[in-house]
């Protein structure tokens, strides 16, 4: 992995003293100033605050659709997409319409096979909801770039809604949308919704929202006795972690609230039984969980086998159904690890190509790898892992069942990924078949004639766009913890905390003296630290290079339990 720079995060003093003043723990007003928090009631997570759905652009007419929809008892399908916002997104849209009067026998769904149809909402994905008659088809995750799907169901008869954030696509310069009967995305032109960062499950809950509210103007039901939708919070909350869409103000009050429902013990049994799969307490759940135990499990279904496996787990409410389901997926996450790591060591060779002396500078500006041993469903995974220890914005590619290579993007500040796509199609006419996605995540497809051609002109775009401050790994911390938090309230009081995307879980820098260290595991450094004139239990996980005696080391704060016993680690993340 490339040495990060450590660069100390600012903390603008009178919006600290401002928290402080309104009675935030001094340390969480520091590390909340340090990352954008001006005012208390930014803070506030209750339901009152999330923005309304009003500003939501195509939130009421979808929910008119919807409203007429149920009142005519016609047939609803659900398109998901095959990874754990699709999935979210679809459980939430079925139990929402539910709890909003529509009849179980007339909701139905279809998840497209990531290797058989590929994503989105395709003529093939239309075709193979019709055997279950569907009036109204509903995109969740999904749907924004699908100018054909959506043209071929419309022909066929069938109304459209399209519920999504992605991007929409591109063309000369001019936005092109599917022509849907409605679309609610808040990435669409004119959409004067103020967090951009929704994830599909999140705009699918605010669909719900718009729905629930035109329901009770036309009588359906008064405000004390309408359905209590909050109840969906676990699942979006979940989804909108897994998909590592930005923690915006509005992202963290959906994710709070989430949260706060599964610590008090109200949650799927979907939600309950993946918790237990993983082996984590419900009790002290945080946002971690969601995004490195219960998330990859549901994607590892779409990854390597059928989300519906995953969808079916968050569906139902039969609590034994759903351990069982859970342990499925669990069982699927184990191989999709043992593939993953396999990919990761052929990566590795494959990079030694790109950079004969194996010397970091001397990686490309981009990456793109393939091997036609690759599987489909990790691409995205062994990206994410290549750019994080390369600091490079990185493709990895398989082959598909077509014969086409499916390539999966990940990339670093300064460097929007599908920009960077569109621009690549338009210097290399006819290489990308399709592509998509956002700034930090992007898909496309492509002939594996066109590989080369690909990967020099990626290459190409990113020594134009990336300058050497650009490709230099930086590492955002808090500086140093004072003693006194050095204990296991300071470590409770964080994890209560929603952190993630755009808004990172602390992270501490401080200079120590190295008393002792071993390896354990053969790859885990077990360190036995001085700081502040005290010892302290230190361990870097997937790290076997020994320390000098002082140095400094970014850490986070970190309860281990074993055989009974309860005691403070610090979890070292890099070193300078």
């Amino acid at each position: 992995m490339t040495q990060p720079l450590l660069e100390l995060r600012d903390v603008p003093p009178r919006a600290a003293h401002a928290l402080e003043q309104a009675g935030v723990h001094p340390l969480l007003a520091r590390l909340f100033a340090a990352r954008g928090v001006r005012t208390a009631e930014e803070l506030d997570d209750g339901l009152n605050r999330l923005l309304p759905p009003a500003t939501l652009r195509g939130s009421a007419e979808g929910a008119r659709l919807l409203a007429d929809a149920l009142e005519a008892g016609k047939r609803i399908c659900i398109v998901a997409d095959y990874d754990c916002d699709g999935a979210t997104a679809c459980a939430v849209a079925l139990r929402g319409l539910r709890m909003l009067g529509a009849a179980p026998d007339t909701l139905h769904y279809v998840v497209p096979d990531r290797a058989v149809h590929g994503y989105g909402l395709s003529p093939t994905i239309v075709d193979l909801a019709l055997p279950l008659r569907p009036d109204v088809l509903v995109t969740v995750d999904n749907g924004i770039a699908s100018l054909a799907g959506v043209a071929h169901a419309r022909a066929l008869g069938l109304s459209v809604l399209v519920t999504d954030h992605h991007l929409p696509a591109v063309e000369n310069g001019s936005v092109l949308l599917p022509e849907a009967d409605v679309i609610v995305n808040p990435s669409q032109p004119g959409c004067a919704f103020e967090s951009k960062s929704l994830a599909g499950v999140g705009v699918m809950f605010y669909v719900l929202l718009a729905l629930r509210a035109e329901l009770r103007a036309r009588g359906r039901f008064d405000a004390a006795s309408q359905p209590r939708l909050d109840a969906l919070l676990d699942l979006v909350a979940l989804g909108t972690v897994a998909d590592v869409v930005k923690l915006d103000a509005n992202n963290r009050r959906l994710v709070a609230q989430g949260l706060k429902r599964i610590r008090a013990g109200r949650m799927q049994p979907g939600i309950a039984a993946l918790f237990a799969a993983a082996g984590r307490d419900p009790l002290r759940a945080s946002a971690f969980d969601f995004g490195f135990a219960l998330g990859p499990r549901v994607n590892a279904a779409g990854r390597l086998a059928d989300m519906t496996l995953g969808i079916e787990c968050l569906l139902t409410d039969d609590a034994a159904r759903a351990r069982e389901l859970a342990q499925q997926l669990d069982a699927i996450n184990r191989q999709r690890r043992e593939v993953e790591a396999g990919m990761r060591e052929q990566a590795e060779n494959l990079l030694v190509q790109l950079a004969p002396e194996g010397e970091e500078v001397d990686a490309p500006a981009a990456v793109a790898l393939y091997d036609p041993e690759f599987h489909e469903g990790v691409v995205g995974i062994v990206a994410g892992r290549l750019k994080e220890r390369l600091h490079r914005p990185t493709f990895v590619f398989a082959r598909g069942q077509d014969g086409l290579l499916k390539g999966s993007g990940r990339s670093i500040p300064g460097f929007h990924l599908r920009d960077a796509l569109d621009l690549l199609s338009k210097r290399a006419p006819g290489v990308l078949l399709k592509f998509g996605g956002h700034a930090m995540a992007a898909g496309c497809t492509l002939a594996e004639a066109d590989f080369p051609r690909f990967a020099q002109a990626l290459v190409d775009v990113a020594q134009e766009q990336l300058d050497a401050a650009a490709l230099q790994r930086r590492l955002p911390v808090d500086g140093p913890l004072p003693p006194q938090y050095f204990d296991a309230d300071t470590v409770q009081a964080l994890e209560s905390q929603v952190w993630g995307q755009a808004f990172d879980a602390p992270l501490f820098c401080d200079e120590v003296q190295v008393v002792a260290q071993r390896l354990v595991g053969e790859r885990h450094l077990k360190l036995r630290l001085r700081l502040h004139g005290t010892l302290r239990d230190a361990i870097w996980f997937n790290h076997a290079t020994t320390l000098p005696d002082t140095v400094r080391l970014a850490y986070r704060l970190a309860l281990e339990t074993w055989q009974g016993q309860t005691r403070l680690q610090m979890v070292v993340q890099a070193s300078a």
